[in-house]
């Protein structure tokens, strides 16, 4: 395993959670914390250590989003109406390189967020090469025509390991998506439990 590849996956280890349900996460091999004293009985911990856990967590699954970033995703939810928990997880899903992973045009969020940036992707027929680009309901997600054949995006295509939500309308011949509606929390096909309402408790304290 190259070391970049230990280095992204070790979130897994640290949370002691396989955040992405994949099967070459180290994670399945050396079930302990990564470093010098992984192995270490860990402590109970506090509120604030699970919120912090929580917060890590979500941001992580979405490919280490910046901090700053999240924040500002946190702040556009809070002033939404309604659940706030629920309105993040809703905005994080409308991100561009969340469709692009959930739609299987590629086999993880780093690959998703390396591919709309290197302008494989269009929106309604526009070249979009921001990863954090919000999609709103009903959009034409496409790849680039010349990119179709990609052998990433047809091995994605096949991967077993997960399937395309109901809140996304897939053509893996065509290679399109359509956003058909903004996901609540229950219909997002997360491999582990995510806890956004510890997320709001971490940034309102």
């Amino acid at each position: 395993m190259s070391k970049r590849h230990s280095a992204k996956y070790k979130i897994d280890r640290r949370l002691g959670e396989n955040i992405w349900g994949r099967p070459k996460s180290p994670l399945n091999a050396r079930a302990y914390g990564p470093g010098q004293h992984g192995q270490r009985r860990k402590g109970k911990l506090s509120d604030f250590g699970l919120q912090l856990r929580a917060k890590q967590k979500l941001k992580g699954y979405y490919g280490s989003i910046t901090e700053k970033a999240f924040l500002r995703l946190y702040a556009e939810a809070n002033r939404r109406k309604g659940d706030t928990g629920e309105n993040l997880i809703g905005l994080l899903e409308s991100r561009l390189d969340a469709i692009v992973y959930r739609a299987k045009f590629v086999p993880t969020v780093f690959a998703a967020r390396q591919f709309v940036n290197h302008g494989h992707v269009m929106v309604n027929g526009q070249r979009v090469n921001i990863p954090s680009y919000q999609v709103k309901v009903g959009d034409k997600i496409e790849v680039r025509e010349r990119s179709k054949q990609l052998t990433v995006v047809l091995e994605a295509n096949q991967l077993a390991e997960r399937d395309v939500p109901d809140y996304i309308e897939v053509d893996h011949n065509k290679q399109t998506a359509t956003y058909v509606r903004v996901p609540a929390l229950s219909d997002v096909p997360y491999p582990v439990q995510m806890e956004p309402n510890l997320v709001i408790e971490f940034y309102s304290r």
